[in-house]
């Protein structure tokens, strides 16, 4: 048939003209009998067969990563407006015939959106079930006023609300349109459904859903092979990868430990697990554990950040000083807003996962941040390179703070919030991670770091106000951390990517800083007794430790 159409294309064509396509097919299959191509019985069993077209009209929201092409494209075109042809005009992104090099793995992304899939299809399960009943379901924490303009801004927002508004319809007219069921087609994660229903309620229907930002790259090379930026690019358009900031919770911690390990501090060093009171002009910051482990104890800190303990990484921050936590968070790639604030040390920043996944993959580059990029080259129809892209560079820290780093996220795995990798996903090879879960679950988190790859993965709904009411399921380690494990899983399994199962590479020498707490000898003074206002505390923080009160004794 697609020979036969070759003739012409239109008039052969078997979805605009049917017959004419039977009848030009059944030519080919004549001539490739009459040549001896074909027996006479293969000839006459073949013409009789119907033409069966399996087809899909490829758009902007169908096909592998929708949401890192829509991206792409924009990025393209910016390049156009910027670059000229040699006789002076701008290049046509779509007419000139450009071809443009990416680092997407198509095998690695479509592990990513298996991935995505397979794990909020049944997180969401769990979402409506646990909101089920619920007046005000998904929010939570604000009234009836404040949903409505979350809502109202939605449908400002909409592309309905725009052609109204260009018909001349006012805001009432429009409103009410909105309150009026309609039939319409929804999101499930079963496929679309029709359904009848009132845009108005559709709005929150859909802001109901769990949304996730997902991106894996190579460390060394800095090339992003996998990009999820949502779980439905038809009707959720927003890129959770580049584009969406959101709070990072306890995934900067490594960032205030790596300050920690570059002043010379061990793994193993004991901190105070106490109570901290900081003063923030006339209110009071006192940071508090989510959990009771060793609480008003001494801990190392391999053990406090594999437990992600709040009062350690605020003892952290302001023997350092937020300074330079937030130097050191520039120089792995973070080029977001940081606050200037102590609070900083629990991750109180919005960021994105494209920054987050390569500030992190520092970690796994034996110190040397390496800019995630996208894009290798450009060339035109003729195959002659317009432009070749290289990350930019940046010697961070040493090799050893690196591998120390890496040596106190392992714990996190071995030990801590991230032990569901070995126990329910039995993932054994060498594993470096970090969970993250913010204010009332809105958002979580988890960053993992192998040799060769560096992933990460944020889950959240589109308004922070839609939340479990749980850490049990709002957390990093139920919420993002399965897409990690899911995704490694698929990657490992398949031989052809050759991504590494074995170590970290140790650096070579003897490591100046002592890991086997078995032989650390902590020395110098007691880290209860740390003076802050000489600890590098931008220019002294004034501070009270209040140690756990002694348990009475039972008679």
């Amino acid at each position: 048939m697609l020979v036969g159409m070759l003739k012409a294309p239109t008039t052969y064509n078997p979805k605009v003209n049917p017959e004419n396509a039977m009848r030009r097919r059944n030519t080919v299959l004549y001539q490739m009998k009459r040549n001896k191509y074909l027996t006479q019985a293969q000839y006459d069993s073949l013409k009789a067969m119907p033409i069966t077209l399996k087809y899909s009209v490829e758009s902007q929201n169908s096909g592998m990563a929708p949401y890192f092409r829509e991206y792409l494209r924009d990025d393209l075109e910016k390049w156009c407006r910027e670059n000229k042809k040699p006789d002076g005009t701008t290049y046509n992104l779509y007419k000139d015939g450009l071809k443009v090099y990416t680092t997407i793995n198509s095998r690695m992304q479509n592990y990513a959106e298996q991935a995505v899939k397979e794990h909020l299809k049944k997180l969401q399960k769990e979402f409506f079930a646990h909101w089920k009943g619920f007046k005000n379901a998904p929010f939570d924490d604000i009234d009836d006023k404040q949903i409505n303009a979350i809502l109202r801004s939605s449908m400002r927002n909409s592309d309905r609300y725009r052609l109204m508004k260009k018909a001349g319809a006012d805001d009432k007219a429009i409103e009410k349109a909105f309150k009026t069921p309609i039939k319409m087609k929804i999101f499930t994660w079963n496929g679309d459904s029709v359904v009848t229903m009132s845009p108005w309620d559709s709005i929150r229907y859909h802001k109901s859903f769990l949304q996730t930002g997902f991106m894996s790259m190579e460390p060394q090379t800095g090339y992003v092979r996998a990009w999820v930026g949502g779980i439905n690019h038809y009707y959720f358009k927003y890129d959770h990868v580049k584009v969406s900031k959101r709070q990072v919770g306890s995934t900067f911690k490594p960032f205030v430990y790596g300050v920690a390990m570059q002043s010379g501090l061990s793994p193993c060093y004991m901190a105070p697990n106490v109570t901290i009171s900081v003063p923030d002009g006339d209110k009071v910051w006192v940071p508090q554990n989510s959990g009771k482990h060793k609480d008003g104890q001494m801990v190392s800190l391999k053990e406090a950040l594999a437990y992600s303990i709040n009062k350690v990484s605020a003892f952290l921050i302001l023997k350092f000083g937020v300074s330079k936590v937030i130097d050191f968070a520039r120089k792995v790639g973070i080029t977001g807003y940081l606050p200037h604030y102590p609070s900083l040390a629990l991750g109180t920043a919005d960021l994105t996962v494209y920054e987050m996944v390569g500030a992190n993959s520092t970690f796994a580059n034996k110190g040397t941040w390496t800019e995630p990029i996208y894009i290798t080259r450009i060339e035109d129809k003729y195959g002659n390179v317009l432009a070749e892209f290289k990350p930019k560079r940046n010697e961070a820290m040493s090799e050893e703070t690196a591998y120390l780093i890496v040596s106190l996220m392992k714990g996190v795995v071995e030990m801590g919030t991230g032990q569901r990798l070995r126990g329910t996903y039995k993932i054994p090879y060498p594993i470096a991670g970090k969970t993250g879960t913010t204010q009332n679950n809105s958002d979580g988190w988890f960053m993992g770091i192998t040799p060769d790859l560096v992933s990460g993965a944020w889950v959240g709904c589109d308004d922070r106000a839609a939340h479990f009411r749980s850490t049990a399921l709002g957390q990093g380690a139920s919420m993002a951390l399965p897409i990690w494990a899911l995704y490694m899983k698929k990657v490992y399994a398949d031989n052809t990517l050759k991504i590494s199962k074995g170590d970290f590479e140790r650096p070579k020498g003897e490591l100046t800083i002592e890991t086997d707490c078995g032989k650390y000898n902590q020395s110098g003074d007691d880290p209860a007794k740390v003076n802050f206002n000489e600890g590098g505390g931008d220019g002294g923080v004034n501070y009270i430790v209040k140690p756990k009160p002694a348990q009475r004794a039972k008679k």
